[in-house]
């Protein structure tokens, strides 16, 4: 809470359970919220010294459902509590109205878990959420007029826009080529070997940084030392390798 905000500590000392349910009990007491009684809570004492055993019975009202084809289904309405240790934990439960007003509901001495007493019933209900969640459901409605704002076509927008972009990266690649080469063999001027997986190697100076484009280039005028000294690097055939300098001479 806020710095400030008012609780209401009316039921500070009250004691409570707090207790976990299956999602289909809660969603049948949400139905029957300001109905009233939603079912019967028992105790039945477990010998002298024994722990209470605890059961929950939904009402047969509250229990009716929606099945297929709108036919009514029961939910399971015997159940049992499994009490849980506390864990030496401190709990308490506290309610908010809708003006934000804050009240504190008690604190909690007893944890437990709600359960179907009955397998087969709960199995009942899990298969008919399956069958109702794999159900298609077709609606078929008459048009009494046609549609004309609508024409089928055999070329959209997207669909030219992407072939002309393919279009162009493809006569970019081949036109960059030249320029590409011009660079590797500026690149080889000034070392004899490069590593192109190195940070700062020739493929950061290329036009395409694509590794496999660039390697494509390099198997046209160079040699890849795949051991001794110079492992992992590229150096230029020996047609290339004076290139630089007959440049210069020339």
């Amino acid at each position: 809470t806020m710095p400030g905000t008012k609780v209401d500590l009316t039921a500070a000392k009250q004691n409570v359970w707090l207790v976990k349910v299956p999602n289909y009990l809660s969603l049948q007491w949400q139905k029957a919220a300001g109905a009233g009684e939603v079912g019967k809570v028992r105790f039945a004492k477990k010998g002298n010294q024994g722990m209470a055993e605890v059961s929950f019975t939904l009402n047969k009202e509250q229990a009716m459902t929606e099945g297929l084809d709108n036919q009514p289904f029961s939910v399971p309405r015997q159940h049992t509590f499994s009490m849980q240790p506390m864990g030496g934990q401190t709990l308490a439960v506290f309610t908010q109205s809708s003006s934000d007003e804050i009240a504190f509901l008690g604190k909690v001495v007893q944890r437990a878990e709600c359960k179907p007493k009955f397998f087969e019933d709960y199995l009942r209900l899990k298969k008919l959420q399956a069958k109702k969640s794999s159900k298609v459901n077709r609606l078929s409605l008459q048009i009494e007029d046609p549609i004309t704002s609508y024409k089928p076509t055999a070329s959209h927008s997207y669909h030219r826009e992407g072939k002309k972009k393919k279009k162009e990266e493809g006569h970019r690649r081949r036109e960059d080529k030249q320029l590409v080469l011009n660079k590797l063999f500026a690149a080889f001027e000034k070392h004899q070997h490069y590593n192109i997986k190195r940070p700062g190697g020739i493929d950061q100076n290329s036009p395409l940084s694509h590794k496999l484009y660039l390697k494509k280039i390099l198997r046209e005028i160079g040699m890849y030392n795949a051991r001794g000294p110079h492992k992992h690097t590229w150096e230029l055939k020996p047609e290339f390798s004076y290139y630089g300098k007959e440049k210069k001479n020339d």
